[in-house]
């Protein structure tokens, strides 16, 4: 049919006993004459459609019907299923269809009126949220700990082992660069004031006790939080994005005993190796800087000796241990609670990065005020 026999499309709002009715007519095409719109749209859906001098159609009609119902989703019609009556049965099933799936939107297409009270209160429910779901997951991890004690903790030794290594032996280039430029910089900053006093061989106390108290451990686990943390949440997030921790509850693996507790006891058990590891290479780097300053290596060493106790070299190595926990925990905790999708997982691995090095600093705070207390 050429498109000059096209009859004109048109569209009528009429009041009637039962409401407003909406009478459609013509053939509605693409390629065929403009609708002819007579009569006003209601706020609500039409009681039924009269369709007797309808011809042909193609999308154009049902996108001019869903353009009307489309615009009710502020009224209170929105919420009762619209009406379909007098359509032909392909057009009704196809509305019907379009409206049951929502309606996509931008990431601006509706703006928040909420009050001050009510963000707040939104907040305040997201963090106890967030502290349950951390609650509920440390008291998994805490069974795991239990069951493995009792040896029914089923897991294989060797992606534990290749966990050590991961967080071991690969993680300490990347330590002793950080380590060694830290301690040059305690010595650089430190001598320059040191020497104003004449006293330019306690540079070496400085490196020294600064590295072991807390440069050593802080920096180990803030690489460890974007390097190992990171790789727990993304590891963990890909295998829940491709149902890979679904088909390990459905061959009988509990998710916590062969994924987690490896991981957890891996980082635990190598953090404080390099955390001692850490602190030789930055007094190593304080000592390369005071031999610089005419300080003798053999007397840098001396005074370091001097200046460390059993006491002091132990509060790093200590907070290591809870320090490669909480790494483990974050990381493992924001890869069990990701999304299904790619972008979910990009995401988790953010906020385990984010959430380690937020507890590492933490946790370092509280830390640093227990041993002020105990006068340590």
């Amino acid at each position: 049919m050429p498109p000059s026999s096209h009859a004109s499309p048109t569209a009528v709002w009429q009041k009637d006993g039962e409401g407003v009715s909406l009478t459609l007519a013509g053939d509605w095409l693409r390629e065929g004459p403009e609708v002819n719109v007579t009569g006003t749209a209601p706020a609500h859906a039409p009681s039924r459609y009269q369709t007797d001098a309808l011809g042909s159609h193609d999308s154009t009609l049902p996108a001019f019907i869903l353009a009307h119902l489309r615009t009710l989703k502020s009224t209170a019609d929105a919420q009762q299923p619209a009406p379909f009556e007098g359509l032909p049965e392909n057009l009704r099933n196809l509305l019907q269809l379009a409206l049951a799936v929502p309606e996509e939107g931008g990431p601006q297409s509706e703006e928040s009126h909420d009050s001050k009270l009510a963000t707040l209160g939104k907040l305040t429910l997201g963090a106890w949220h967030a502290c349950l779901t951390m609650f509920d997951f440390v008291g998994q991890t805490v069974l795991s700990l239990g069951r493995l004690f009792k040896g029914q903790a089923r897991f294989r030794r060797s992606d534990f082992w290749m966990t050590v290594q991961q967080c071991g032996v690969e993680a300490l280039p990347i330590v002793s660069l950080i380590s060694f430029l830290i301690g040059l910089i305690l010595a650089f900053v430190g001598g320059v004031q040191l020497a104003s006093f004449g006293a330019s061989l306690y540079v070496a106390d400085l490196v020294a006790i600064s590295m072991v108290r807390e440069m050593g451990v802080v920096m180990t686990a803030i690489i460890m939080s974007g390097r190992t943390g990171a790789a727990f949440a993304a590891h963990i997030g890909s295998m829940k994005a491709n149902e890979e921790i679904d088909a390990l509850r459905t061959f009988g693996f509990d998710p916590f005993d062969f994924l987690v507790l490896p991981r957890i006891l891996a980082l635990v058990l190598m953090m404080p190796l390099l955390t001692v590891y850490a602190d030789i290479v930055g007094i190593l780097g304080g000592m390369l800087v005071g031999a610089f300053s005419g300080i003798p290596p053999v007397l840098y060493y001396t005074e370091t000796v001097a200046s460390l106790t059993i006491t002091t070299a132990s509060l790093g190595v200590i907070k290591s241990v809870f320090f490669g926990a909480v790494i483990a925990l974050s990381g493992c905790m924001q890869g069990m609670k990701a999304g299904n999708s790619s972008a979910a997982v990009g995401e988790a691995t953010t906020r385990a990065v984010v959430t380690a090095i937020t507890m590492v600093v933490v946790f370092d705070s509280a830390f640093a005020a227990l041993f002020t207390l105990l006068d340590i």
